[in-house]
């Protein structure tokens, strides 16, 4: 992450039916929280940066002992500490949890520990099974989380290593597992691993590049998480100046390549040797954190499924760390912007009934409500746009379905505007876009009842 732990310049949104979304404190006074798990039960266990997880429970009570305390393994500050957590998905036979941690030395490492088999709310800090561990060549970058899929197998997050625009070109680097997610079986050991690999991981078997490898292009892959529905993977990968990205890939979609350092989100940023676009996966959304505005790093979330709020059904969250924006993107890639909180967003959580909750840096936990209003019958007709050709490289058709538009301005990826046509009261437009240079811009059209919806567009 750029800032850690210490506006699309417009956003990508689409309105849905008189929604709007807000935040319940649950509990505060945790020390640096930065994640949020359940283990099945009505328990939340909050991970502590420096080492220690705790456990709230429903009614809102911290137990007085630590689930785990293992401050005096962990390096904390910054962007280093203890990062994630994962129950194994036969937790309540096994026993078995994993956690992402720095060490004093600043390298990551992935170890098992076991609870206690006489007290369920304590694990026992003496078990510790190191399971995998790598370099960190800078102190920032870590990525961090970690979570099983329904494979069964546990995926981790890795940075690129630090520093800024990867001076290693790590994450394009196949041989080393830094700038990816990895995918491996905990559950088998290996010869001269504790840990075996799947033999559909992309790269299995492979004497040159690294086995445990499932994706790549990857720069700070900050929270990611497989939706509970269909076990599509979602990942919050921060930018390095200007571009936050959130991505997407079906649950056996294997050795993509997100494309970082060659490019940041949608745009160009060091393609020197590297793959065609055609090859590259960019991202169903992603919005601005350039100097106009006041966002700077991405924290993914969840596809919300629980059963409390059903506008916000299929609706994947994510926040920011310094604007306190939390916003959504739908299966259609439209990023809706629902406003800023007080709060420095570092990780979500979901409870073992899939409802939502946010982890604020400061200490405090809260709920994800939706606080709906109730709409007239105009505000519920779906505001659609059909822009079209796109990319497009002289004239652009913009038709709005169901409404009239009253403005359209056109930005370019630092937030500068480049054109804006207003008090149009029309439904329809051409734009003559043969002046603009090649590159990625963003449409953002407003409704005459004060609805917006912003669209990508490549000019080429």
């Amino acid at each position: 992450m750029k800032i850690i732990f210490a506006t699309l310049f417009f956003f990508l949104f689409a309105q849905i039916a008189a929604q709007d979304i807000d935040i319940e404190l649950f509990k505060n006074g945790f020390s640096s929280p930065l994640d949020l798990q359940h283990a099945g039960d009505d328990r939340l266990f909050v991970v502590e940066q420096g080492g220690r997880i705790k456990i709230l429970q429903a009614d809102g009570t911290i137990n007085a002992n630590f689930y785990l305390n293992i401050s005096s393994q962990v390096s904390s500050g910054g962007e280093q500490g203890l990062l994630g957590l994962a129950f194994h998905p036969d937790y309540s036979n096994n026993g078995y949890f994993f956690v992402n941690y720095t060490k004093t030395n600043g390298d990551s490492r992935i170890s098992r520990f076991s609870v206690d088999p006489t007290n369920p709310d304590i694990a026992l800090s003496s078990s510790e099974f190191i399971i995998i561990e790598y370099d960190q060549p800078f102190s920032n970058h870590n990525g961090g989380g970690i979570a099983f899929g329904a494979d069964g197998y546990l995926y981790i997050a890795v940075g690129d290593g630090g520093s800024g625009g990867d001076p290693g070109n790590r994450a394009q680097n196949t041989s080393l597992l830094l700038g990816k997610l990895l995918r491996i079986d905990i559950d088998n050991l290996s010869t001269g691993r504790n840990y075996s690999i799947p033999t559909d991981n992309p790269y299995a078997g492979s004497a040159v590049n690294a086995e445990e490898i499932w994706a790549y292009g990857l720069r700070n892959p900050w929270r990611f998480s497989f939706d509970s529905l269909n076990q599509d993977l979602w990942i919050g990968d921060v930018g390095q100046q200007n571009i936050e990205e959130i991505d997407r890939a079906g649950s056996t979609e294997a050795g993509l390549n997100y494309g970082w350092r060659c490019y940041e989100g949608s745009s160009p940023y060091n393609t020197s040797g590297c793959a065609p676009m055609q090859d590259l996966t960019f991202p169903i959304a992603e919005y601005s954190s350039s100097s106009n505005t006041s966002n700077c790093s991405i924290t993914g979330g969840y596809v919300y499924r629980g059963s409390t709020y059903s506008t916000m059904q299929g609706l994947y969250f994510f926040a920011d760390v310094c604007s306190g924006l939390i916003g959504t993107v739908d299966a259609s890639g439209n990023l809706i912007e629902h406003g800023t909180f007080s709060g420095s967003w570092v990780s979500f959580g979901v409870d073992a009934n899939k409802e939502l909750y946010i982890v604020g840096i400061g200490g405090s936990i809260f709920r994800i409500i939706d606080t709906a209003i109730a709409g007239t019958l105009e505000l519920d007709i779906p505001l659609s746009i059909a822009m079209t050709p796109n990319p497009a490289s002289e004239n652009l058709h913009i038709a709005a379905k169901n409404h009239q538009m009253r403005s359209i301005s056109i930005v370019d990826i630092t937030g500068s505007l480049i054109l804006k046509e207003d008090s149009l009261l029309s439904s329809s437009i051409d734009i003559d876009v043969s002046s603009l240079n090649q590159g990625f811009y963003i449409v953002k059209i407003d409704s005459e009842n004060g609805r917006t919806i912003t669209k990508k567009l490549v000019v080429k």
